[in-house]
């Protein structure tokens, strides 16, 4: 057995099988580009579902980390450390928010703003107790905890999870007329990703999320967005939601803004808002820790100067461009996207996603499928137009073969 074979029968023998990887073995990465075992390099066109967004390896995350990790690494929120403030005030400030609830994953996250919009429903709208409704969308993707999996409409997620977790509406994804009628006085939010990225990179129709804005406004519901895979440069803008001009009541935050070096996760609000808690009503021991605002911390400052969002937008505009050709020949069906961030369909004829994958993986790409035919293409925001463009000739030849 090759040293790949080997590595890939240890893991399966020795780990649950709650993920079907593609047949690749990394053992080392730098920028856009991963090594494998046995000395082969692939191009990285998933950048780790977005947590990647500043690519394999970046020199001042790597720089950050190390610093830190000299001096002091956990202390738990029992006390305080001296990167804490900072990373609340600038990412507060980078939102345009006024308070920050830190955890680590995204599912994480979701849950803390599960909480805070029941919590805030409870005491500032007055819902009864226990009847606090959250409005989600169909084809959501916000993590696979009990209860997130309970307002999912994918079996694969759902499936032998039960009992689920009440107090949830799902109103197809883009149906504004849909979300209003579901609304109630018991209604306490609206939990949606600007772009649906699990379901395939999906983008609203124009007009949507302004009209969900003006619709919670109006109904006195927080409008929650997660934009833990679309935020932080991957559209093209800081958030996916700045394309409409629209600013939610409350950020759901995660991947990129660990960049791809510690898990980092937060909520961010208004002092009204999170203000609804108080000391041992929610919390985590690794939450706001100083390695992961260390690193944060230097997320934010990369992204203060505009030039990842830029870089994202004129790379973005391009890969949409070269991807909308393929359309039309019988290969593509569809495109969608913003950014670099994109999903493809494939003709069922060329084969599932999968086998488009592990084609492309033969090629030195990796990307990854999601929903049979469709494939997912968000490289790091580092990647050079050369390489993309290497990337997507090898998309075509996978395609064309």
């Amino acid at each position: 057995m090759s040293t790949t074979e080997n590595a890939i029968a240890s893991a399966e023998a020795h780990s649950a099988h709650n993920y079907h990887p593609l047949p690749v073995v990394v053992a080392s990465a730098e920028g856009a580009w991963m090594t494998d075992v046995e000395g082969r390099r692939y191009l990285d066109m998933l950048a780790g579902y977005s947590a990647l967004n500043f690519g394999h390896g970046n020199r001042r995350l790597i720089d950050a980390a190390k610093a830190q990790l000299e001096r002091v690494t956990l202390t738990s929120r029992a006390f305080y450390h001296d990167r804490f403030a900072e990373f609340c005030t600038e990412l507060a400030a980078l939102c345009g928010m006024e308070t920050v609830l830190p955890m680590n994953t995204g599912a994480e996250a979701v849950e803390t703003a599960v909480k805070t919009a029941r919590k805030w429903g409870y005491r500032v709208k007055g819902v009864p107790d226990g009847m606090a409704k959250i409005i989600v969308a169909s084809d959501n993707f916000h993590g696979r905890t009990t209860t997130i999996v309970s307002f999912s409409t994918d079996p694969e997620a759902r499936a032998d999870f039960g009992p689920y977790t009440p107090g949830f509406e799902i109103v197809p994804y883009g149906d504004l007329t849909a979300m209003r009628e579901a609304m109630t006085e018991n209604t306490v939010a609206v939990l949606i990703e600007p772009i649906q990225g699990e379901a395939g990179v999906l983008v609203p129709p124009a007009g949507y999320l302004p009209g969900v804005r003006e619709l919670t406004r109006e109904r006195n519901v927080l409008f929650i967005a997660d934009e833990i895979q679309s935020g932080l440069g991957r559209t093209g803008k800081t958030f996916a939601l700045d394309h409409e001009g629209v600013v939610p009541d409350m950020y759901v935050l995660g991947k990129a803004l660990g960049g791809g070096v510690v898990p980092v996760s937060a909520v961010v609000s208004s002092a009204d808002v999170l203000g609804v808690f108080r000391p041992g009503e929610h919390g985590s021991t690794f939450g706001g820790n100083p390695l992961a605002c260390a690193v944060a911390l230097e997320v934010v400052a990369m992204l203060r100067t505009g030039e990842y969002q830029q870089r994202a937008a004129e790379l973005g505009d391009h890969l949409h461009r070269e991807l909308g050709l393929l359309t039309g020949g019988g290969a593509v069906e569809a495109v969608r996207g913003r950014g670099l961030w994109a999903g493809v369909d494939i003709a069922p004829a060329l084969g599932t996603g999968r086998e488009i994958s592990e084609k492309l993986m033969e090629q030195g790409v990796l990307v990854k499928d999601t929903h049979g035919s469709t494939i997912r293409i968000a490289p790091p925001l580092v990647i050079s137009k050369e390489d993309l463009d290497w990337g997507l000739d090898r998309l075509r030849t996978v395609l064309s073969a």
